[in-house]
């Protein structure tokens, strides 16, 4: 009996090798990371996409054994950190807690806003609320992982519980540090959102495409994370396989830019077109205006400017793609000192402030924001700037 128990300790029910520990410690967090980018963060998060019954409690049974996460919770937290991003109130914003913290007490911190009763009641509605969802998944949170300890536990023996160990901070570590931390402090923005978003890398495949953060935040209810020709959403793959297999059905997907023939004026149709092609808009001014600084760059170099003066510059040119109500103050006079020695790059900034007022909350009715963009583009074409001349066609062409 003592040698069947030693042998059990030793080797548990599989007697498994190492290739075959690491396979299936790799497939059970994979699928962990399925379960939160599909069911919890873009369908009942976001409502990109319906997931059929049968597969939605195959997912909560999964990330109850796997993590410990309730639904609600989860869901409630997300919409918190969508609704005061880069605030106080956000729940795990490196801007305001600092990436350190984020990083390494990220799970801490989900913890804690989960257990405010006023997240949930304010940001979890349309969450599951069954008895499952009340008597099980949110109150009896260790026992779930504690019967995926048992189990493998019973299938490997003691390495087991090494293989739970990095089942239970796969989630912790990827998603909590990851994406909530990394995807607010470092990596490529597509978009100016208003927010400290950023992509982590173009191939979201370790995260299931939640690496494309800052996609995520330009189109939070896109089923899609992927926007370039050139960017991979593994998420987004597995999203196709359900939809085929009758699994579930997207509900929304980010806009595709159409350009038609030029139109002579801004009319009403042309108005609202714009505002919803708004985010590939201001990507190509910030594009330009990173183009103006390197000009800028080039010029004072040429000049034998000092080296302060084109680290300055250099600082400007990483900062001018933001949106400016995202900048605090020491970030907005870099920009401006660098603009007070180019007239073609003040002017740049000017009229992209100009711009954004367009679309963004004022009181001024529909005909006075067309007459507004029709004197917009009429400036940026005889202002003598060939990147205004060509934003300016640019959005007489959207379709």
């Amino acid at each position: 009996m003592l040698d069947v128990l030693l042998n059990w300790a030793a080797h548990g029910l599989w007697h498994a090798g190492l290739g075959s520990l690491v396979l299936y410690t790799l497939l059970t967090t994979h699928v962990t990371i399925i379960a939160v980018t599909v069911y919890l963060h873009r369908s009942q998060a976001h409502r990109a996409l319906d997931v059929h019954p049968a597969l939605a409690h195959g997912f909560r049974f999964w990330l109850w054994v796997s993590t410990g996460m309730s639904t609600r919770q989860w869901v409630a937290v997300h919409r918190k950190h969508h609704a005061r991003c880069e605030t106080a109130e956000d729940p795990h914003s490196p801007v305001v807690k600092g990436i350190g913290e984020v990083l390494l007490r990220g799970a801490e911190l989900y913890r804690a806003e989960a257990a405010n009763a006023q997240t949930l009641e304010r940001y979890g509605h349309g969450a599951p609320d069954d008895w499952l969802e009340r008597r099980v998944y949110s109150r009896l949170a260790w026992q779930g992982v504690g019967a995926m300890l048992v189990f493998d536990v019973l299938l490997f023996g003691a390495v087991g519980a090494t293989v739970w160990a990095v089942q239970m901070l796969w989630i912790p570590i990827w998603a909590a540090g990851v994406v909530n931390g990394i995807g607010h402090w470092w990596g490529y923005r597509n978009f100016s959102s208003r927010d400290a978003s950023h992509n982590v890398v173009p191939w979201g495949l370790i995260i299931g495409g939640e690496e494309l953060h800052n996609n995520h935040h330009t189109f939070p209810t896109s089923a899609k994370l992927s926007i370039k020709w050139w960017e991979f959403d593994l998420g987004w793959a597995y999203i196709r396989l359900f939809c085929l297999l009758g699994l579930a059905r997207v509900r929304k997907l980010p806009p595709k830019v159409r350009l038609g023939a030029l139109r002579p004026q801004v009319d009403p149709a042309l108005l609202q077109t714009v505002i919803a092609n708004r985010y590939d808009l201001m990507a190509r001014y910030a594009r330009e205006l990173r183009r103006a600084l390197r000009a800028e760059v080039r010029r004072v170099r040429a000049a034998g400017g000092a080296r302060d003066q084109l680290q300055a510059l250099r600082v400007a040119r990483r900062l001018v793609g933001r949106e400016p109500d995202t900048l605090d103050a020491p970030s907005r006079a870099v920009i401006d000192a660098a603009a007070q020695g180019n007239a073609v790059l003040s002017t740049l900034l000017r009229m992209r402030d100009e711009l954004s007022r367009v679309w963004e909350h004022s009181s001024a009715s529909a005909e006075q924001l067309r007459q507004q963009l029709q004197d917009w583009c009429h400036r940026a074409e005889h202002s003598g700037i060939a990147a205004l001349q060509g934003l300016s066609l640019r959005v007489r062409s959207y379709a």
